[in-house]
């Protein structure tokens, strides 16, 4: 069994204007992973949207001294980006939408409970930024035991020395498989 975790694809990491942008490089992966979701909702694979949250000026968020107000509960901030914005309001009954308060979707979540309990022993993972919130979910996968597919064409930074840098970690540190569309990554793979 497979499912699919989309991490904080949302207006504030992606959008032209969001309070935290990765920008064009995060836009440019729009469509595959708007594509790649959808695959895996009509197989019936179990999709989880990891979706960064906070609250306005936290003192005692690790954060809030290393990066700009961002994801704001409550905002449209946290909306889902684009084309994935306008599958999810489709599909919302059979996605997973989860909170998260850490740079791992694991960190503080019952990510793994839900994932142990539908027999769930590979993990995909999409969204952003690859060298921040993918890898540390890829890191605590890695340790708890899943194997890991990294959707290259369905991953991107602010920081594309980090990015390439994460990539290559994927693969040589924790095994993971980096796999693009061109390859046959679909959800029936």
């Amino acid at each position: 069994m497979k499912a699919l975790v989309v991490i904080d694809y949302t207006n504030d990491f992606v959008a032209d204007d969001g309070r935290l942008t990765c920008g064009e490089p995060g836009q440019a992966i729009e469509a595959r992973i708007t594509e790649l979701t959808k695959a895996f909702v009509d197989a019936g694979e179990f999709v989880v949207f990891a979706v960064d949250v906070h609250d306005e000026n936290d003192p005692h968020h690790p954060e809030t001294n290393l990066f700009p107000p961002h994801n704001i509960r409550g905002t449209a901030g946290r909306n889902q980006y684009g084309s994935l914005g306008k599958l999810y309001e489709g599909v919302k009954e059979r996605v997973y939408w989860m909170d998260k308060t850490r740079y791992s979707a694991f960190a503080g979540t019952d990510l793994e409970l839900k994932l142990r309990e539908r027999g769930i022993q590979e993990l995909h993972l999409a969204g952003v930024c690859t060298d921040i919130c993918v890898l540390h979910t890829a890191i605590d996968a890695y340790n708890k035991g899943f194997k890991i597919v990294v959707h290259e064409d369905a991953v991107q930074s602010f920081n594309q020395s980090g990015h390439e840098w994460a990539l290559d970690h994927f693969k040589n540190t924790l095994g993971a498989e980096v796999v693009k569309a061109a390859q046959g990554t679909n959800a029936s793979k």
